[in-house]
C-alpha cells in the first residue's frame, strides 16, 4: 500500500496583523505595530500550496480561526453586544483586543502533534491539539483547532483525536513545531522525535534565562502516552537553552527532519552525540538508516539561522530518493546562508535542490515555510478517508484565491482591529469558507 506525507498548510486569516505578541520570537517583536497586508499574506500562502501540489506532493489546507474572538473577551469581563465588547476592549485594554484578533493559527505546525498509524498501539492516526499555554493569544486556539481537525479527519476507524493537555505551564505543548518523525517509508514504523526546552518537575535539566522554554518534557511524554507509542519508537531530546535565549523559540527554527534525515544546526541540542546515537540505533531496529546533516556554526551562526529561518524550511522527499528544501526568500538575502546552501546542494549529499518562496508577510510575524504546515503521514486508505474538501486541487486553489480576493483587506493596523465591522467581515468569510472546504459548523458563531 502506498503512503504519503501530506502537508496541510494553514490558510492565513482575515485579521493577519503585526501585534508583536510573541515574546521570544525576534521577528514578531521587531515588526510590531507595522501595517500588515492580510490579502497578500493569504495569497502568498496559497501560492506555496499550489506550487507544492504542482510538483507532485500531496497538499491540503487547514482553515483559520474566528477573529476577533469575542467570546474570549467576554470571559475577561467585557460585556454588551459584539460591537460593544470590541469597542470597550479597544478603549480599556487594547492589548487584549490585539490578542483576540491574532491570526497566529496560520502557523499550523503548532496546531497539533500527529502520530501515524504505523507507530500507534491501535493502528490509527492520532492527533493531540496543542494547548499553546505559553502565550495567551495562542492558548485560545485549541477548541476551534480540535473541531476543525475532527471535521477534516472524521472517520473514527482511521483517526483518533485527543483534547489538549492541561492548560498549565508544566504541560506547555507547542505541537509539531517540536516534533519530528524519522522513518524509512511513511507507511512503515518509525521513530518519533520529541524536543523539549525544559522539564517542569526535574531540576536536573537546565532552562533558558532570557526567553521562555515553551515545550516541557512532561508534555512530550504525555502526548507519546496518549498516542500509544512504544518506548523503542520514541527519542526525547533537549533544546540547547542558549539558543532559546537567542530567539529559537521552537525546535523547527533550528532543525528539520524528514524520512531518515535530520538537518540541524551544530548548537541546536544538548548532548547531541548521545541523541544521534539513540536515533541511529532505534531507527535501525525498524529498518532505517539515520542520516545527520549538521550545519556548523562556522558557516551559519545561530543569529543567521534565526534571521533567515534556514531551518524553518520544508524538507521533502522526491521520487528518486533525493530531498528538496523549501526555504523563504530571506535565506537568499543572507549571504552566509545562501553560500552554505549552494555548497550543500553541490556536495552530492541527500539534499539536492533548494526552492525559494516569498513568504514575507508570514516571515515578518515570525513564521516560515515549516511553521505554515502540519505534516500528516497517511497510507492510501487513510488518505481516501480524509475530508476531500480540504485536499488541494487546481479548482480548490482557484476557489480559495477568489475567496481571498473577495473578503480580505489589503491593509491592517492596530486601529483597524477596533472596527466592529471587521468581525462581520471575518464571519462572512469563514461561513463561506466552511462551505468551500465542506467542514460543516466548526466556528462558535455557527454553533451557538
Amino acid at each position: 500500500m502506498k503512503s504519503y506525507e501530506v502537508n496541510f498548510d494553514g490558510l492565513v486569516g482575515p485579521t493577519h496583523n503585526y501585534g508583536g505578541l510573541s515574546y521570544g520570537n525576534v521577528a514578531s517583536q521587531s515588526n510590531s505595530q507595522q501595517s500588515s497586508n492580510p490579502k497578500e499574506a493569504a495569497l502568498q500562502g496559497l501560492a506555496k500550496m499550489k506550487a507544492l501540489m504542482d510538483m507532485g506532493f500531496q497538499q491540503g489546507v487547514l482553515a483559520p480561526q474566528e477573529r476577533p474572538d469575542v467570546a474570549a473577551l467576554r470571559r475577561l469581563g467585557f460585556a454588551g453586544s459584539d460591537a460593544e465588547v470590541i469597542q470597550q476592549a479597544a478603549k480599556e485594554a487594547m492589548p487584549l483586543l490585539v490578542a483576540s484578533c491574532s491570526a497566529s493559527s496560520m502557523w499550523v505546525a503548532n496546531a497539533a502533534t500527529v502520530s501515524p498509524s504505523a507507530d500507534t498501539a491501535d493502528g490509527r492516526v492520532h492527533f493531540t491539539a496543542a494547548n499553546l499555554n505559553c502565550k495567551y493569544h495562542r492558548s485560545i486556539e485549541h477548541p476551534t483547532t480540535s473541531r476543525v481537525l475532527a471535521a477534516m479527519f472524521a472517520d473514527s476507524k482511521h483517526f483518533a483525536h485527543h483534547s489538549a493537555l492541561p492548560a498549565v505551564a508544566q504541560f506547555g505543548d507547542e505541537g509539531a513545531a517540536n516534533h519530528t518523525r524519522f522513518c524509512r517509508a511513511y507507511g512503515e514504523a518509525g521513530v518519533e522525535f520529541f524536543v523539549f526546552g525544559r522539564s517542569a518537575f526535574d531540576t536536573r535539566y537546565p532552562a533558558p534565562q532570557r526567553y521562555p522554554a515553551r515545550q516541557t518534557l512532561e508534555a512530550s511524554r504525555a502526548v507519546a502516552r496518549l498516542h500509544g507509542l512504544k518506548e523503542e519508537g520514541v527519542v526525547y531530546a533537549q533544546q540547547n537553552p542558549s539558543v532559546i535565549d537567542q530567539g529559537v523559540f521552537h525546535n523547527d527554527v533550528i532543525a528539520v527532519g524528514n524520512g531518515e534525515v535530520l538537518f540541524y544546526h551544530e548548537d541546536a541540542f544538548l548532548e547531541t552525540d548521545k541523541m544521534l546515537a539513540e536515533l541511529t540505533s532505534k531507527l535501525a531496529k525498524v529498518g532505517g538508516k539515520f542520516q545527520a546533516v549538521c550545519v556548523p556554526r562556522s558557516a551559519v551562526t545561530v543569529d543567521d539561522a534565526v534571521r533567515s529561518y534556514l531551518f524553518n524550511s520544508q524538507l521533502l522527499s522526491r521520487a528518486d530518493g533525493s530531498m528538496l528544501l523549501i526555504v523563504p526568500e530571506e535565506c537568499r538575502s543572507n549571504e552566509r546562508v545562501w553560500q552554505y546552501l549552494q555548497s550543500l546542494t553541490g556536495s552530492g549529499g541527500v539534499i539536492r535542490e533548494v526552492k525559494v518562496f516569498d513568504l514575507k508577510q508570514s516571515m515578518q510575524n515570525g513564521g516560515g515555510p515549516a511553521c505554515l504546515r502540519l505534516r500528516v503521514a497517511l497510507n492510501e486508505t487513510e488518505l481516501a478517508a480524509v475530508n476531500p474538501g480540504v485536499i488541494m486541487t487546481a479548482p480548490l486553489y482557484e476557489s480559495l484565491t477568489q475567496w481571498v480576493e473577495r473578503h480580505y483587506r489589503d491593509r491592517m493596523t492596530e486601529n483597524d482591529l477596533a472596527d466592529p465591522q471587521l468581525l462581520l467581515e471575518c464571519r462572512a468569510a469563514l461561513d463561506e469558507l466552511t462551505q468551500i472546504l465542506k467542514l460543516g459548523a466548526v466556528y462558535p458563531f455557527q454553533i451557538n
